[in-house]
């Protein structure tokens, strides 16, 4: 898959990318099917929403089930973001966020790349977030709004809101995000919502400001989001634990397009559970100046 030049300059003037039916009914069915087997598990990277049962967000599938470990190797995905970097990546953050039927609750007002940098001091905003839809997204099950253009403001103030929801996000204040608003048009596309049938892809620039409310509908709104980095801006501390930020660099080799139907073999480490080293945390910058940078 190749973007066009058309499609280069949609995504630099607004900051994301919207494919929908990107993948198969089947294709799509196949990554549907696990999400019980993952949910249902009584670990750590199993984030449950405040006070309820109900997922939140589930972390590191790739390295627990075989078909998510395809999906995160699948070209019509790698491809577009390895051509607007111009650079192999490695994957950052690997979630499925439930946002289920009456219980799916709000994600604030926040840019994922204030989070990376404050967390785990990534350097620079060259990654790039991808969402692919499980289920059908429309205005009534708490969609992704996003505010166009948002991007080119860099990176914004925010603060650490630890409180809101089960999740810590840095987030922006309602004065900021007015302001963007009024910026991209107001009422008028200040804010909009990609909405389309399971298998869409979003792709959408780290520093894109973006929210979704509570799903107060019948029907879920289960989500794989995959934060794809450039290899060369890895981050340079592990403060969180590896099943939320990556600590592996080397860069995702493709599959073939086929492969979540033809399923390959593929390497799942923490399909027996998790290592006690995914658990283990610092606060200080760590030096990387022996990285190895032949496959780069």
């Amino acid at each position: 898959m190749k973007l066009t030049p058309e499609q280069i300059a949609q995504f630099d003037r607004d900051g994301y990318l919207f494919f929908p039916g990107h993948f198969t009914p089947e294709e799509t069915r196949r990554m549907t099917d696990e999400v019980p087997r993952l949910y249902e598990v009584r670990a750590p990277w199993n984030v449950r929403e405040k006070g309820r049962d109900a997922v939140r967000t589930n972390f590191a599938a790739h390295l627990v089930s075989p078909v998510f470990a395809r999906l995160a190797r699948h070209p019509r995905m790698l491809a577009p973001v390895e051509q607007l970097f111009g650079e192999r990546l490695y994957m950052h953050q690997f979630k499925i966020n439930g946002k289920m039927a009456f219980e799916g609750d709000v994600w604030q007002w926040h840019q994922d790349y204030g989070t990376w940098l404050n967390d785990d001091h990534m350097p620079t905003e060259r990654a790039m977030n991808v969402a692919i839809f499980l289920d059908e997204v429309d205005e009534t099950n708490g969609p992704l709004m996003f505010i166009p253009g948002s991007h080119k403001k860099g990176v914004l103030q925010a603060g650490h809101d630890l409180s809101t929801t089960s999740y810590p996000l840095w987030t922006l204040e309602n004065e900021q995000v007015a302001a963007l608003v009024e910026r991209a048009g107001g009422r008028h596309g200040g804010i909009v919502i990609p909405k389309g049938p399971a298998g869409s892809m979003l792709m959408f620039h780290s520093c894109l400001v973006h929210a979704s409310s509570s799903n107060l509908s019948p029907w879920n709104r289960v989500s794989v989001y995959l934060s794809l980095c450039a290899v060369s801006n890895h981050i340079r501390r592990f403060k969180r634990p590896e099943y939320i930020a990556h600590r592996e660099f080397t860069p995702l080799e493709h599959l073939a397009d086929d492969c979540l139907l033809s399923a390959p073999p593929v390497d799942t480490p923490w399909a027996a559970g998790m290592p006690a080293s995914a658990l283990e945390t610092s606060s200080e910058d760590l030096d990387f100046s022996t990285l190895a940078t032949a496959d780069r």
